[in-house]
């Protein structure tokens, strides 16, 4: 007898699973075209997510960024937190350079969002990350995406220095002057304020109390903040303040990371006289130079162009940590407890031998680094990666040298102690 196979029809519908869908854009400068590019592109990913069957519209997330090699852009990391979310389920970009052009950055990216299940569709490659081949086409691509930046890279390079070379400046701005019509010209009420500073400085004044000074005048410092220390420093050794002007003072190492650093000898400088309108007369800056140059012979040399500036922050306060001299060392005290007090903050400070020895284990780019309680040291790399490092404070046996021990026992036999 046969076997009778009767088919039982399902009862329950498929349910329709739409897939949320967001675009990511990005254009890389502020011109006026750029911007009309940026317009067009998100008015066009919005239409064709809204219009397509079986979308949602999630969004488009859209950076205006001045280099494709950072990872900086705050919507593009808005994006990937809302993927990590739940939110998305596929994103739309233009291209691989457009989306990342660090290929070390652009696949970590894409191996994240795959293992959340989220696919990267490359419109103009045609590819998309979820696919069998995908990573491999993305691997490639992303290398010629790279070099392609690192030619740019170096063609801009060339350029600046060439004019470097023949005594032309690339970007003048400085507080006390203004462009008009590509001529550099003085700015009267901010010059005012510089000529003080030099005469406060050269009557006696010290930086300190010439900062208080221009705060309870409640008169905005170059970045429109407080006057600092430093801020009334880097005017007293700026040498454009007489119209003349060091070209080449800094420089841009990696074409990735774009940190600038200080140039200390790696590239040649250039010193062009007489380029733009003097504030300050040649012989009031030789003059506050040789009381700088006093003092800190009478101190030991103070190096002011240092490997950490501007990337080490506190982990109390979230405020950046500031170089200074504590008698013959160099410590990292967070700006707020070093302007204010233990009130605003109750961060340690650490010393800077210490935070080189820490760092100098690391291969990679280190990109920040946060000093935590408990003599903690958070370290921040170019590809995001973290590390935590801890730190013990030296006795102050351990950091008294020969010569300072000699130095306390000459003093104490003068005072007559030994």
């Amino acid at each position: 007898m046969g076997k009778t196979i009767t088919k039982i029809e399902k009862s329950i519908p498929d349910k329709i699973i739409l897939k949320r869908v967001a675009a990511y854009v990005r254009v890389s400068s502020g011109k006026d075209a750029m911007l009309h590019s940026l317009s067009a592109q998100v008015s066009y990913y919005s239409d064709m997510i809204q219009h397509h069957k079986g979308w949602v519209y999630v969004g488009v997330y859209a950076d205006e960024a001045f280099t494709g090699t950072k990872d900086t852009r705050d919507n593009f990391q808005r994006l990937l937190a809302d993927c990590r979310k739940g939110k998305i389920d596929c994103v739309i970009t233009k291209s691989i350079s457009r989306f990342a052009r660090n290929t070390v950055t652009l696949l970590q990216t894409v191996r994240e969002l795959k293992s959340l299940g989220i696919d990267v569709y490359f419109e103009e490659q045609n590819i998309h990350s979820m696919s069998s081949d995908g990573e491999l086409m993305l691997t490639i691509l992303a290398s010629y995406a790279q070099e392609e930046s690192r030619s740019v890279s170096e063609n801009c390079k060339w350029r600046i220095r060439h004019k470097f070379e023949e005594g032309i400046e690339h970007h003048f701005t400085l507080y006390g002057y203004e462009k008009v019509d590509g001529e550099i010209k003085i700015k009267d009420g901010e010059a005012e304020v510089v000529r003080e500073i030099f005469k406060c400085y050269l009557s006696g004044m010290g930086i300190t109390k010439i900062a208080k000074k221009l705060r309870q005048d409640n008169i905005p410092s170059p970045k429109g903040s407080s006057w600092t220390l430093s801020s009334v420093r880097n005017v007293l050794i700026n040498e454009k303040y007489m119209g003349d002007m060091m070209l080449q003072k800094y420089y841009t190492k990696d074409h990735l990371c774009k940190r600038s650093r200080c140039n200390n000898g790696e590239l040649p400088k250039y010193y062009v006289e007489e380029t733009h309108p003097a504030i300050i007369s040649k012989e009031d800056f030789e003059k506050v130079q040789k009381i700088f140059s006093s003092k800190n012979n009478s101190m030991g040399a103070l190096r002011y162009d240092y490997d950490f500036k501007g990337i080490v922050f506190c982990g109390c306060c979230g405020r950046n940590y500031v170089r200074k001299k504590n008698y013959k060392k160099y410590v990292w005290k967070c700006s707020a407890y070093s302007k204010n007090s233990r009130e605003f903050c109750v961060s340690k400070q650490i010393p800077d031998s210490i935070l080189h020895e820490l760092s100098d284990s690391f291969e990679k780019e280190i990109e920040k680094i946060i000093v935590l309680p408990n003599n903690d040291v958070k370290f921040v790399f170019a590809d995001k990666s973290e590390t935590t490092k801890h730190w013990v404070q030296p006795s102050r046996a351990d950091s008294w040298t020969y010569e300072m021990k000699e130095e306390a026992k000459r003093k104490s036999l003068e005072r007559g102690e030994m």
